[in-house]
């Protein structure tokens, strides 16, 4: 799935969110939204899978305008949104979690098939699937909201800082898992890391965000060289 953001502007009252932001997220690809804290990378997100409504621009994905579109008819899309911080039930069991990602599906063989292979991506959590939520790790917790969100059958998976808050080996396993999902079922991933080295080590193009704005954008060999971002964000 394709994904064209075209001249988008949010406001959250008077304040500027979003500004005559433009970005193409090619399909099939990993894609990265980097920037500071309070930059509008979240709120870009937000605003694509639906929970924010933009003032002006449109959204388009492979050549369907989804900008008038309610958040459920654009996940029944697959555009799919894992949020920041996880946002699982703790209370419910590993397996409920991740099966809520199906929830407007109908063909039980094929959601079986899909918890099968989230399984495989991540075998830890076939391994606690009876266990409360609330009682993994924290980067247990992270995989079973991508999980979750594989679970909707994406054809556009946004991740909003899935390596927060996370050691550097549960960094590694699910950045891994990442590019193996976008490997073997060729989904289309934005990404949006506060980690820049990590984001752009696995994806092919990159926007920097700064101040609701586009301040720079190009593959991601041409980002790591650009003097200003590895200043700012990558500490050379």
């Amino acid at each position: 799935m394709q994904l064209k953001v075209s001249d988008l502007s949010v406001f959250y009252g008077s304040a500027v969110a979003l500004s005559n932001v433009n970005m193409d997220v090619h399909e099939g690809k990993i894609t990265c939204v980097i920037g500071p804290n309070g930059a509008g990378k979240t709120t870009l997100l937000n605003t694509v899978a639906g929970v924010v409504k933009q003032r002006e621009g449109r959204i388009v994905v492979s050549e369907i305008d989804v900008t008038p579109m309610s958040i459920s008819e654009r996940v029944k899309l697959g555009i799919v949104l894992c949020p920041e911080r996880r946002r699982l039930f703790p209370g419910l069991s590993v397996e409920e979690n991740v099966i809520l990602g199906a929830y407007l599906r109908k063909n039980k063989d094929e959601i079986k098939k899909d918890l099968e292979y989230v399984y495989t991506l991540f075998p830890v959590l076939k391994e606690r699937r009876k266990q409360q939520a609330g009682t993994l790790s924290g980067g247990e917790q992270q995989m079973a909201a991508i999980a979750r969100s594989i679970m909707s059958r994406p054809n556009l998976l946004m991740l909003d800082e899935p390596s927060l808050g996370l050691s550097p080996l549960m960094r590694e396993r699910i950045f891994n898992a990442i590019v193996e999902l976008n490997r073997s079922r060729g989904t289309t991933i934005l990404l949006v890391e506060q980690d820049a080295s990590d984001a752009l080590a696995v994806s092919e193009y990159a926007y920097v965000l700064e101040g609701g704005h586009i301040a720079v954008h190009g593959e991601t060999e041409y980002i790591s060289r650009n003097p200003e971002v590895r200043r700012a964000y990558l500490g050379l």
